[in-house]
């Protein structure tokens, strides 16, 4: 249901806070990636060690005791919702007024990602004129907040405060999250560099790492995309994903071709141009001296792709490039007829292979061209989604 969502679970200083356990539980069942960021204060009501164990990964508890710098904004950029549950006042008043004094805080402020409120307080707190006006702030902001239930508070009270129940917040997430704009597209992702071999040893291959085509894929479910993955690395897809392994460019055409009814095919992988015309059965050995490699054309894809493309298909290719980056990208563009290339300067420091980071100019089939500066590899992924669901509303 929520496979492969990445949630960062908040959690703040309240009682209520033993509710979160089970709305971690219940995340971490439905298949989403959840990381707890707890407050100091959360800690004195629910151990850490509980998280530890239910979680996807350790609880987070402050910006500086992490070996990620600036681990606010990498787990702000990456993920795909933010719930805080038991929100207290001033959790809530804080986040109201961009205040980023704690971990959890400074993910509020640094997210783009869609935030989830769920208030836990007294009777009289929850009434207070000030929090009501937070409140209406951050759902002016699209925050969505889970109002709380009447019923029995600490100190054995009656009345409005109580935390929403653990079913109920779930029930919201759920609902926020399997409404993408990608809600019932087939998306096929490639990623990785194709290997063609020389011999059972060597071949002949490129530095592609596959990290941007994953990204991709993680990107597309998150928005509600049926995603497989064909990938020549070995990396671990996310889960939810229908990984596809493959090796050569042979191999990479014959996977796609299978699924080439796709609603949106996306051309991540780095697919070799040459391949060697003789492969040997058993390894060339060095005392012969260096083998002559004759290299033949590898099959491409995206051009047959691009040719036998199905109305209302979108068809997204990759160029990287390392000069005259726009013109090769047009070129390929009308050479392949594609929808979109997605063009970079691997050349550049930071950009393409082997990094966390890329930057791209993105080039639409009618003229669009749109330049994206250096960002994380999960953010091109989901400015690379952006231009092909404005493609498919057209």
């Amino acid at each position: 249901m929520l496979a492969g969502r990445r949630i960062i679970l908040g959690v703040t200083g309240g009682i209520a806070a033993y509710k979160a356990v089970l709305l971690c539980r219940m995340l971490v069942d439905a298949g989403a990636h959840v990381t707890p960021v707890m407050t100091e204060s959360a800690q004195k009501f629910v151990g850490k060690a509980t998280f530890d164990a239910l979680a996807s990964e350790p609880v987070r508890t402050s910006i500086f005791d992490d070996l990620d710098p600036i681990p606010h904004t990498t787990l702000g950029q990456t993920a795909d919702l933010v719930v805080v549950a038991p929100a207290t006042a001033r959790s809530i008043g804080s986040y109201a007024s961009g205040i980023s004094d704690d971990l959890l805080t400074a993910i509020l402020v640094a997210t783009r990602a869609p935030v989830v409120i769920c208030p836990a307080m007294h009777t009289e707190m929850w009434e207070h004129p000030a929090v009501q006006d937070n409140l209406e702030t951050l759902r002016s902001r699209g925050v969505t907040v889970v109002a709380p239930e009447e019923g029995r508070l600490a100190g054995g009270d009656l009345g409005s405060g109580r935390l929403a129940e653990p079913e109920k917040v779930f029930e919201v997430i759920t609902e926020l999250l399997t409404n993408g704009d990608f809600n019932g597209r087939r998306v096929v992702v490639t990623a990785g560099g194709t290997r063609e071999a020389i011999d059972p040893v060597r071949y002949v291959g490129n530095r592609s790492t596959g990290k941007q085509g994953y990204a991709i894929a993680e990107a597309a479910l998150a928005r509600g995309a049926e995603v497989t993955l064909i990938s020549t690395v070995d990396l671990e897809a996310p889960l939810g994903v229908d990984l596809v392994s493959v090796e050569s460019a042979s191999e990479m055409h014959e996977a796609v071709l299978e699924r080439a009814d796709a609603d949106v095919i996306v051309m991540a992988a780095a697919v070799a141009d040459f391949r060697p015309l003789d492969v040997s059965d058993s390894k060339i050995k060095k005392d012969g001296g260096p083998p002559k490699l004759v290299l033949e054309a590898t099959v491409d894809i995206l051009s047959d792709l691009g040719s036998s493309k199905l109305p209302g298909q979108v068809v997204v290719g990759f160029a990287a490039e390392t000069d005259e980056l726009v013109a090769h990208a047009s070129a390929k563009l009308e050479r392949k007829n594609v929808d979109v290339i997605v063009a970079n300067d691997v050349s550049a420091p930071e950009v393409g292979f082997a990094h966390e980071t890329n930057e791209v100019t993105i080039l639409e089939a009618d003229g669009c061209l749109r330049h994206v500066s250096l960002r994380s590899k999960r953010e091109i992924a989901d400015e690379v989604l952006d231009t092909v669901a404005q493609i498919l509303a057209r």
